[in-house]
């Protein structure tokens, strides 16, 4: 399989960090499973089991998209470029953006992806040659509650930039006041506070059913991964797309609704055992 190089974009900053590694033919396609991809008209995005390899299958609920992680295992977030020109993908964990370790935003440092490439992003960026890996963890041990975020731990996120068309103009005047949009009003007091309690009901529901502890990610084992600064011009200041899967355990998903429960298979009891009726025992 050919290496290539992926790219990073940082927020702030003209030139961004690309990342080395990974292919951009789809070399994985070949044991994929249809169901594990979370898409979008950009990008798609897959999670999986870096200790069994298994593609981790996506179970949709109330509009929101899970998938089932093991306490322990380590884990890749594979993101996939849709089109043929290139794209920035701002990606966080549990609210953190995974390059800069910043609480996320989408104005942030993200990967550059070429037309159709493939990212496999393995950990939080060290460094210019490092990743510390994911894996699942219990929301204490998770990076994002050993730094003080523990609100939106349990998912993953990638906002998708397009790339600005590239121009020959030399000069191009900065925007007036006028040229501004406005952003629209809020709903009404109301219907909002209404929309929050619906959510925090839905929440706290969920919350209280889960039997076991919320999973995390960690802050793994170093492994080396090459990147290097480019260039890239987002085409407009919102992202394109935003794809999001949430995580948690087995059992958690099943107490939430998310998974049905197991069925217990046993003997069925027969009503007819016996022809005639004999005495009690003595």
């Amino acid at each position: 399989m050919n290496r290539l190089r992926r790219k990073l974009v940082a927020a702030a900053l003209p030139a961004l960090v690309a990342v080395a590694a990974l292919d951009a033919t789809g070399c994985a396609t070949a044991h994929e499973n249809v169901t594990s991809w979370t898409s979008g008209g950009v990008a798609a995005i897959e999670i999986v089991d870096r200790n069994t390899s298994e593609h981790l299958g996506v179970y949709a609920s109330r509009g929101e998209r899970f998938v089932v992680g093991v306490p322990g295992h380590e884990y890749r977030l594979r993101i996939r470029n849709l089109t043929g020109a290139s794209i920035l993908a701002v990606t966080s964990v549990d609210g953190v953006n995974v390059v800069s370790g910043e609480t996320a935003s989408p104005a942030q440092s993200g990967y550059v992806l070429g037309p159709w490439e493939s990212l496999d992003v393995d950990g939080w960026r060290t460094s210019l040659s490092r990743t510390a890996s994911f894996y699942f963890t219990d929301l204490g041990s998770s990076y994002a509650a050993r730094t003080g975020r523990p609100d939106n731990v349990g998912v993953i996120g990638v906002a998708v930039f397009r790339e600005a068309p590239r121009s020959s103009e030399l000069y191009k005047p900065k925007l007036s006041r006028s040229d501004i949009p406005v952003m629209p009003q809020s709903p009404a007091a109301g219907a909002s506070d209404a929309r929050r309690e619906s959510a925090a009901e839905t929440t706290n529901a969920q919350a209280a059913a889960k039997p076991a502890p919320s999973l995390g990610t960690g802050y793994g084992r170093a492994e080396t991964s090459y990147a290097q600064r480019v260039e890239f011009q987002r085409a407009t200041t919102s992202p394109a797309e935003v794809l999001a899967v949430r995580y948690d355990s087995r059992a958690n998903l099943v107490a939430m609704g998310v998974l049905p429960s197991p069925r217990v298979i046993g003997r069925r009891p027969d009503p007819f055992p016996s022809g005639f009726v004999p005495p009690p025992p003595n």
